[in-house]
């Protein structure tokens, strides 16, 4: 059986090419993705960073949550980054009234938290996933914060400085990751490789 997965990353909006680059990197098959037909093809998909409201109203132009509910509540492994986190959210908040989620980790998060684009920053953030044990450097881009969790979630990450010291901004749940920060963005590869160490256990 082979252990190259083939993973998805959502090419509507955002930071496609950075976040196929890092899964090529790891030996993983990257494949854009932005239609029904091609899901089928995939062992797991990444929902870059990006701008989620307008991921979210391409998502439903192109008709794609109903396949993507489905293939997420059959166990596919999905990893979204900042917008992405959004988009795995089942409830969010500061979001539009008609903005949707594919859903699938019980949690409630806040857009734009840490504030708009001005406000953008980054910080070292202790992971408890991928191996090495140093924190990992967080690019935080009007990124979002995970405000509660469900008794089945993981926490694998919070902020440590002020002001937003115990913040958490990754989680698991499941075969669902989800970052507030842009990994995609650094040349540390750590979350990408945690990521693609999910997917091959479910081959």
């Amino acid at each position: 059986m082979s252990t190259t997965p083939i993973i998805g990353v959502l090419a509507l909006q955002g930071d496609v090419r950075e976040h196929a680059i890092a899964l090529a990197e790891l030996d993983a098959i990257a494949r854009p993705v932005r239609k029904v037909e091609e899901f089928a093809e995939l062992d797991a998909l990444v929902i870059p960073g990006g701008e989620s409201t307008t991921m979210s109203k391409l998502a439903v132009s192109f008709g794609l949550f109903p396949a993507l509910r489905e293939r997420v509540a059959d166990g596919m492994p999905v990893y979204g980054s900042c917008a992405g986190m959004i988009m795995l959210a089942d409830k969010i908040l500061d979001g539009r009234e008609d903005q949707e989620t594919v859903g699938g980790i019980d949690m409630i998060v806040r857009r734009n938290a840490f504030g708009r684009q001005n406000d953008s920053f980054e910080a070292d953030v202790p992971f408890a996933g991928p191996a090495g044990g140093d924190p990992i450097h967080g690019v935080f881009i009007r990124a979002p914060w995970v405000e509660s969790v469900g008794a089945e979630v993981e926490v694998l990450a919070r902020l440590t400085a002020e002001p937003y010291a115990d913040r958490i901004v990754a989680v698991r749940q499941g075969n669902l990751l989800a970052t507030s920060f842009h990994p995609e963005l650094t040349p540390d590869r750590r979350v990408h490789a945690y990521f693609v160490d999910m997917v091959r256990a479910t081959l």
